[in-house]
């Protein structure tokens, strides 16, 4: 009886302390599940620089960290950075055609089929009426202000984020090897014979998702960023950004890189429109129909629904790198079930 009191109470000892270790470090945990994934996807890559240096951990380690400095929060800090200003260059043409009295609709949306002449005589009555207008204004103010404001602390907490994962992948990448040794033998002691195919499998998916989703979703953004700077098109910083948070989902791109052509359209730059259509369809959407297949295969086949569940429960549970976090978990819970089922079959 003694000896059983003493069990129960070791183990509740030890549920205590991990309740509290979890207090902790819940305000970090988005940042430490980030570099956890960065740290697994660019192991391999690690390794090599490693065997580079002679086996000199905190060199390789400060490279490493360096790269992903360049890589990720340079960018995504430069984006945030010019946001207000490529919002403001937004709001002000806006305010440039309302007061030059310049909001006529197109000639061609008159000629849309069932909605075309309703659309086109409320754009012009709209135009017409600056009473109106203002009123649509001041009612749209309110919500426009909100999401802006939303997006803002978005991207500003996704630099302090993706800083403080960085400074974690330092020394996920100095300590990982004693890291793994830890893991594997508290796998082995839970999980039996099994578990070094179920890490094979976690890593094997991590690295999946990370190289095939996340990959695809960054040579997206960077080939229509090269589009939108070609064609001339504003706000080229934000729009890439939104180019790459669409991409996490199927038939994404197409709302953005569209919207650059109509605009371009609207503006009577004919030519440059129609490139943006045909850049879009061929490049744009070439990476996503060739490249993620090829990357995504070595990895989780994620399916659509996870994927967009996702990325936005990701974003609601752990800010702007939920974006990452959340269809890698996803995935990897898939992966899992997977295998247990086809085990027992």
């Amino acid at each position: 009886m003694e000896k059983r009191f003493e069990s129960y109470a070791r183990l509740a000892a030890v549920v205590l302390l991990l309740i509290g270790c979890f207090y902790v470090l819940r305000p970090f945990l988005a940042a430490i599940l980030f570099a956890a994934c960065v740290t697994i996807s660019s192991w391999p890559l690690y390794l090599l620089l490693l065997a580079r240096v002679k086996g000199r951990r905190v060199l390789a380690a400060s490279i490493m960290t360096l790269s992903l400095v360049l890589i990720i929060v340079v960018p995504l800090a430069l984006v945030t950075y010019n946001l207000a200003d490529d919002v403001t260059r937004i709001y002000e043409q806006i305010r440039t055609r309302i007061d030059g009295g310049s909001l006529a609709p197109p000639d061609w949306l008159k000629g849309l089929p069932l909605v075309g002449e309703a659309l086109d005589g409320y754009l012009r009555r709209l135009g017409g009426s600056r009473e109106e207008l203002l009123d649509l204004a001041k009612s749209m103010l309110e919500p426009a202000r909100h999401l802006l404001l939303g997006g803002g602390m978005l991207l500003g907490s996704g630099v302090a984020q993706t800083s403080l994962a960085v400074f974690v992948s330092f020394f996920l990448y100095r300590d990982g090897q004693a890291l793994l040794r830890m893991l594997a033998a508290g796998m082995n002691r839970i999980i039996g014979p099994k578990a070094p195919a179920v890490a094979q499998t976690v890593s094997h998916t991590v690295r999946g998702v990370m190289y095939g989703l996340l990959g695809t979703a960054l040579a997206q953004a960077l080939v229509a960023v090269l589009g939108f700077l070609i064609a001339g098109v504003p706000a080229v910083p934000l729009l890439g950004i939104g180019t790459f948070i669409a991409s996490m989902v199927p038939v994404g791109p197409p709302l953005i890189w569209g919207g650059a052509a109509f605009w371009l359209f609207d503006q009577g730059r004919t030519g440059w429109g129609i490139f943006m259509l045909l850049w879009g369809l061929l490049l744009i959407s070439g990476v996503d129909n060739v490249v993620k297949p090829l990357l995504i295969s070595r990895g989780s086949n994620l399916p659509f629904l996870l994927v967009l569940l996702g990325v936005l429960g990701g974003v609601l549970a752990f800010g702007f790198v939920g974006i990452f976090i959340g269809p890698t978990l996803l995935a990897v819970l898939y992966s899992l079930l997977l295998n247990w089922a086809a085990a027992h079959e």
